[in-house]
């Protein structure tokens, strides 16, 4: 019954899209002009990707911390490494170029050396005052040497903030205004003002500027993005319309094949507008991703129009059959990739939910397309020439397909003991996997903002912020000796650790309103006593100054403070250990029935962030394996089946992954795609096989290896085909500058390679070994679904040419 459904439904499909090609035509460009209405919603991402869901504790404890002290990534660095700074010229130059930036809308504050400030007692009024270090501009190099000096020497308030005093390294410090961080206004600030600034003065001084700091960051590799989508898209179309000219040997079919992708490519587009969604490192891997995956269908749909062609040379018969049998397994296989993708809805990470969303929802888009079009093209064009159908007696590829088929004859030990050395090997191999939570390791590693990173990794220990948020549980508490005492010992751990830079925070500003009651001499930077605590904090109170100092450490109601410190790039091995020692202290000096203390942190979300990632990964695979095991199950309605066909399609995952521990490829948000985006693809193959073994063992009374044999000749060609495509098109992706995009390419890459010796090896010689127990008639019933029909009546054929 549903053999015939299936049959009938296939024949209707046929005659409705033969019988309405310019209806059909005419649907497809008002769709595509529709979705291209939608692209103007597509924009980039303002904002870091987070991993976690809203819900998650460590973005709970983020976002309070947000609702307290403000964004906390809206600081840009501005660094110099050279002695010729200080010099009359340059340095007044580098003093203008930090007060233009002030005149900026965008801009909440600048901080430079010209606008340090002295805290100064004075004893008449009881109170601080401030007295600027450059009180106006640089006239000499004894001022130069006298400023120096005083900063160098007599301030550690300001040593690792704005200065390095052993490399004499100067930095300016640029604070957006918090509410403008994650919009686009900070784009415009830094590409249109920022930028052309620094790039002048570099001109007229000559003077390296170094530029860094998470807006800047951010902005940077946005814009790397945005402009490698063009790349990928022009380098898939360019790889996969060479192979498969040099398949088909048509321009005809090549020029057909690259119309299907790009409206493809236009569509997913469009789906990204639609939902309003951001375009992510992600997002903008599907465009390329949908020519990859688009230009197998072609293959399989022109390769079988002329393949029917050359058998009996009735183009509407051919046409017909083309939809009929091609489009019902194309069907197939476009579900269980789409399936694959489609795991990652599951997920409680939004970035990875829209990926899913979009990716197998192109996929399906591609499938209707290439169903729709290329019928109806071949329908208005000329009978195939005889050189259209010279690939089809390729010798090379005959030689191919008869290796295989010895293979599997004469040497199944061999492809057993191979594939379990393989398997053993690979197991160690994931043992040796490490989890990298690193926020900069897949930027471009060769850009001039990456190596900024590393210059201020190497000067001030870091430009990634983690924050320690003290809620003191009671109103002025921060304030107060003893909670301060605490934070000091806090910080002395901190500064101690090699991977964190100097903390700013109020213990500090306390330290230096001693220095500054005791007329600034360097010795008393440090924490008053319990007696000279009262008499310099109501100096303190009735300094505005002090007050305006405090806003950026403690909160209005005196009840949170926050300790910022910087963190270098740096594994999720250290990052762990660090933060581990970090929370012992915290345990230890802040008792929890006085103090609620939290890390947070871009740096230490994104961190969690990736070993959640890591935690699902599993549960995503297991939940596409599931998936696709279901659907195997609808198809062929035999659980030994499912067994078999799993197996070649799990090993080269496996081998992936053990590839992975040996050659250090980190697992990582990018490479964690890698596992579910292989296995809905290649899992493709073995349906396509099983498909057409089954259709061979009923054409052969059940002789069980004349059809294995058959279906591996029959399918092994078009497998081939496809993964040489799906290889090369995947190995697009090793041209980004992205370190993670070039994992995710190289390693489905090899994962796909080795799906298709698989199936096209460990599959039959699998279906021969054990063809008692599973490749009989009693396990191979009749399937929900016949993938690939039988031959249509004649009758059926003659009817449609007359309608067309």
């Amino acid at each position: 019954m549903t053999k015939l459904f299936t049959k009938d439904f296939w024949d209707i499909t046929a005659r409705i899209i033969l019988r309405n090609k310019i209806i059909i035509l005419v649907g497809i460009v008002l769709v595509t002009f529709l979705f291209s209405q939608k692209w103007d919603n597509m924009r980039l991402s303002s904002s870091e990707a987070n991993l976690l869901p809203d819900d998650h504790e460590v973005n709970i404890v983020y976002n309070h911390f947000l609702e307290t002290f403000g964004e906390e990534g809206n600081l840009i660095i501005l660094g110099i490494k050279d002695s010729t700074l200080f010099n009359v010229k340059n340095l007044n130059a580098w003093n203008k170029l930090s007060l233009k930036f002030k005149a900026f809308d965008a801009v909440e504050t600048v901080v430079s050396i010209k606008d340090l400030q002295k805290l100064i007692k004075d004893s008449e009024n009881e109170r601080f005052r401030l007295e600027p270090f450059i009180k106006d501009s640089i006239h000499s190099l004894e001022q130069i040497s006298n400023l120096q000096n005083e900063l160098f020497e007599k301030y550690p308030f300001y040593d690792n903030f704005l200065f390095n005093k052993e490399t004499k390294t100067i930095r300016t410090a640029i604070y957006l205004k918090k509410d403008i961080v994650n919009t686009p206004i900070r784009k415009f600030f830094v590409n249109d003002s920022l930028i052309p600034l620094i790039d002048r003065f570099e001109k007229e001084t000559h003077l390296d500027v170094r530029v860094s700091g998470m807006p800047y960051i951010r902005t940077l590799n946005a814009q790397n993005i945005v402009d490698e989508i063009g790349l990928f898209v022009f380098a898939a179309l360019l790889v996969t319309s060479l192979i498969f000219f040099f398949f088909f040997r048509s321009f005809r079919a090549t020029f057909i094949s690259l119309i299907v992708v790009c409206i493809g490519v236009m569509w997913s587009l469009g789906i990204i507008g639609a939902f309003d969604y951001e375009i992510s490192v992600l997002t903008a891997l599907i465009p390329p991703l949908i020519i990859v995956i688009g230009i197998p269908n072609c293959i399989f749909l022109i390769n079988k129009y002329q393949h029917e062609v050359k058998l009996h040379g009735n183009k509407v018969k051919s046409l017909q059959r083309v939809i009929a049998k091609v489009g019902n397994a194309t069907l197939m296989t476009n579900v269980t990739t789409a399936s694959g993708f489609a795991t990652f809805i599951l997920t409680e990470s939004k970035l990875l939910k829209e990926f899913g969303v979009v990716a197998s929802l192109s996929i399906l888009s591609i499938f209707v397309l290439c169903l729709l079009i290329i019928p109806i093209i071949y329908s208005f064009l000329p009978f195939p020439k005889d050189r259209h159908l010279e690939h089809l007696n390729k010798r090379w590829i005959g030689g191919f397909v008869n290796w295989m088929e010895r293979m599997v004859r004469h040497r199944r030990i061999t492809i057993y003991i191979t594939a379990v050395i393989l398997l053993v090997v690979s197991i160690i191999g994931i043992y040796q996997i490490k989890i990298s939570g690193s926020l900069i390791e897949d930027m471009p590693q060769e850009s001039e903002f990456v190596n900024d990173i590393r210059f201020f990794e190497d000067e001030f220990n870091g430009i990634m912020p983690l924050e320690i948020m003290i809620d003191t549980k009671r109103k002025k508490g921060v304030m107060k000796l003893s909670t301060l005492k605490r934070m000091d010992e806090l910080e002395n751990l901190i500064i101690e650790t090699p991977e964190l830079s100097k903390p700013v925070s109020v213990v500090g500003l306390v330290k230096y309103s001693k220095q500054a009651y005791y007329n600034g001499k360097t010795k008393y930077y440090q924490l008053p006593t319990s007696q000279e605590n009262s008499f310099i904090l109501s100096y303190a109170k009735n300094s505005s100054s002090n007050v305006d100092l405090l806003k950026s450490f403690v909160d209005s109601t005196g009840q949170y403070a926050r300790i910022t410190t910087f963190m270098k790039d740096i594994g999720t091995d250290k990052m762990e250990r660090i933060e581990e020692n970090l929370q012992n202290k915290i345990d230890k000096v802040f008792p929890k029935e006085k103090y609620n203390v939290n890390m947070t942190g871009k740096a230490l979300i994104f961190q969690k962030g990736t070993k959640y990632l890591v935690k699902n990964l599993a549960i995503s695979l297991s939940l596409a394996i599931f998936l696709i095991a279901l659907f195997m199950a609808y198809l062929f309605r035999s659980s030994r089946m499912i067994i078999i066909s799993l197996i070649p399609n799990l090993l080269p995952l496996l081998i992936t992954a053990g590839l992975m521990g040996y050659l250090g490829v980190p697992i990582k948000p990018s490479t964690i795609l890698v596992f579910s985006i292989a296995f809905g693809i290649s899992v493709d193959d073995t349906i396509h096989f099983l498909a057409k073994y089954r259709q061979e063992l009923q054409a052969n009374k059940w002789a069980i290896k004349v059809s294995v044999y058959g279906a591996l000749r029959e399918t092994g060609v078009s497998m081939f085909y496809t993964s040489i495509v799906l290889f090369f098109g995947f190995s697009v992706f090793t041209i980004s500058s992205f370190g993670g995009t070039v994992a995710l390419g190289a390693l489905v890459s090899a994962t796909l390679l080795f799906a298709m010796l698989s199936n096209l090896l460990l599959l039959p010689s699998l279906l021969l070994s054990l063809e008692r127990n599973i490749a009989n008639k009693e396990v191979l019933r009749e399937p929900s679904i016949n993938i690939i029909p039988e031959e249509e009546d004649d009758q059926n054929i003659e009817k449609l040419s007359d309608n067309m």
